[in-house]
């Protein structure tokens, strides 16, 4: 590689890096503080940059807020690609599937859920579409393809009872599961409230209500 192509290759490198910073930053202010009260000037404070330098990378808040939550999205990407590649039928991505779901219940996932819960309730509140809402469904896109694939193994493996609309039925019972945990993750952790069941109990029955209803009887799969 010639010296201008190393300099140009750094420099992207170096600006793909003070970007992901800033984000990184934003969120953890977002999180604190709210997507609504949450400044520019907060965002700089706590990524240890001039204001100016967040402007340069994001000139309005709004494609900063956008851009933080489509990385959320984009970051499940490649656990929903694990899942895909993994061995078994349909039946099984879908049971390793729905562990996932269920671990966002766990600690460590808690401010990726507040996270995007706090954007969805930003988007559904504003009263003209979101400045680069196309990233984010960009984002949700690859994640649905990635799942396509696994529903195209439950058409032909014989693991998926086949009187039921097979598309439909597993992108529904996916969202409405994927939805449960993200409720469930964000109300374990309110202070003081009391819940009858656990979140993790929950979600471990709803996962094995839906794969019984889901499995082939025996006769369909031999």
């Amino acid at each position: 590689m010639d010296p201008k192509s190393r300099w140009e290759q750094e420099r992207q490198e170096s600006k793909k890096q003070r970007e992901l910073s800033i984000m990184e930053a934003a969120e953890r202010v977002f999180i604190r503080k709210g997507l609504e009260k949450a400044t520019m000037q907060d965002i700089a404070a706590e990524d240890n940059v001039g204001v100016a330098t967040v402007f340069r990378y994001f000139p309005r808040k709004e494609k900063l807020i956008v851009a933080v939550a489509a990385k959320r999205i984009e970051d499940q990407v490649s656990v929903f690609q694990s899942v895909a590649d993994m061995p078994g039928t349909c039946l099984d991505k879908l049971g390793k599937l729905f562990d996932i779901f269920i671990s966002f219940t766990e600690p460590k996932y808690v401010e990726s859920m507040r996270m995007l819960e706090a954007f969805e309730n930003y988007a559904a509140l504003s009263t003209e579409p979101l400045e680069d809402i196309a990233l984010y469904n960009q984002a949700h896109h690859r994640v649905s393809a990635i799942f396509f694939t696994i529903i195209e193994d439950g058409l032909h493996d014989g693991s998926i009872r086949s009187d039921i609309p097979v598309r439909e039925t597993l992108s529904t019972i996916a969202n409405t599961m994927g939805i449960f945990s993200k409720k469930l993750s964000l109300q374990k952790n309110i202070i003081m409230l009391e819940s009858d069941l656990p979140p993790e109990t929950q979600l471990l029955l709803l996962k094995r209500i839906f794969l019984d209803y889901l499995k082939a009887p025996v006769a369909d799969r031999s």
